[in-house]
């Protein structure tokens, strides 16, 4: 969608000021647009890409968001994430959603220790 847009009517929100992960096939490596723009009309997104080339009429009466050069991205992003992974630790799940806290998983043998323990214990294959 990048570069694209569609009418000005409804209510209008705008951030501005961006840096834009757009993910677009067209473009090299994450198809980032530096001082990007993401206009959305009643929820829905109505024009992404440089700010420079987005329609003036979005800025009027919207709600404008400063994001001051942070990132936008599509869709949620698990930064949280290991390469390496042995194990599996969904008694611990289970435990939780039975009201145990992290300190009780924990006491059990559970938590980060038993994923510490399950990696040194796996093999190179798995």
């Amino acid at each position: 969608m990048a570069g694209e847009s569609k009418s000005l009517a409804g209510e209008i929100r705008l951030w501005r000021k961006a840096r834009l992960a757009t993910m677009a096939d067209s473009a090299a490596g994450l198809g980032i647009v530096e001082d990007g723009a993401i206009a959305a009309r009643d929820g829905l997104i109505v024009y992404a890409g440089p700010e420079a080339d987005m329609p003036a009429a979005f800025s009027l009466n919207a709600e404008i968001v400063d994001c001051e050069g942070r990132w936008i991205t599509p869709g949620l992003i698990d930064c949280h994430t290991h390469l390496v992974h042995a194990g599996n630790r969904a008694n611990e799940f289970e435990m939780r959603l039975a009201g145990a806290t992290y300190e009780e998983v924990t006491r059990a043998g559970g938590g980060i220790v038993s994923s510490v323990r399950a990696l040194r214990a796996a093999s190179q294959q798995e």
